[in-house]
């Protein structure tokens, strides 16, 4: 029938950090946010809950932005944190998944897709990346069938959690450019 929570849009609070919170002592599922409203309980993802326990202190003024979610069957909002910034020296934590997946290229190597130019396709897909100089920062990988023979040949741009439908090697090249430049300008922030 579908999911639970439905997303209601972004949320960015400022205030100051009281603690975590979770079921097991280091169990850190929870942030507890001190606003001029009251407190609130933020959910963290599994790669901000390691990065935070150690750099945070309590009373520290910090940023949070992320998710509000509604729980359609009991009518309450769940927040879940994103980023995490700390005001005092604008540290950045993220919880952004894609800055550690590695991008990937997805090329379909069934018979109808060869049949319809996948040779040709993966050929200068390859040329083009080795001129741009970003073989080397993708992994290209020989699947079976996408499941969309009609526009064959197919292949599958992976930039962390995004998918790119796209067979021209030249906009699979710029669109790999710019995740890694935004990559690249993500990490030197940090």
């Amino acid at each position: 029938m579908g999911d639970k929570y439905l997303t209601l849009s972004e949320f960015n609070l400022e205030g100051d950090f009281l603690g975590f919170l979770g079921k097991k002592p280091k169990k850190n599922q929870y942030l507890s946010l001190g606003i001029p409203s009251g407190n609130v309980l933020i959910k963290l993802p599994k790669k901000l809950r390691v990065a935070l326990r150690s750099s945070l202190e309590i009373g520290e003024p910090i940023n949070i932005y992320g998710i509000s979610k509604l729980n359609r069957y009991k009518g309450t909002i769940k927040l879940k944190a994103q980023q995490v910034i700390k005001i005092s020296d604008r540290a950045i934590f993220h919880a952004d998944e894609s800055a550690q997946t590695p991008a990937k290229i997805m090329v379909c190597q069934k018979s109808g897709c060869m049949k319809r130019g996948g040779k040709g396709l993966l050929s200068e897909l390859e040329q083009t990346l080795c001129d741009r100089g970003l073989l080397d920062k993708v992994t290209i990988e020989h699947t079976n069938c996408q499941k969309r023979c009609s526009s064959a040949p197919n292949c599958i741009l992976m930039l962390g959690k995004k998918k790119y439908k796209k067979n021209c090697p030249q906009a699979i090249a710029s669109l790999l450019e710019q995740y890694l430049t935004a990559e690249h300008t993500c990490h030197q922030q940090e």
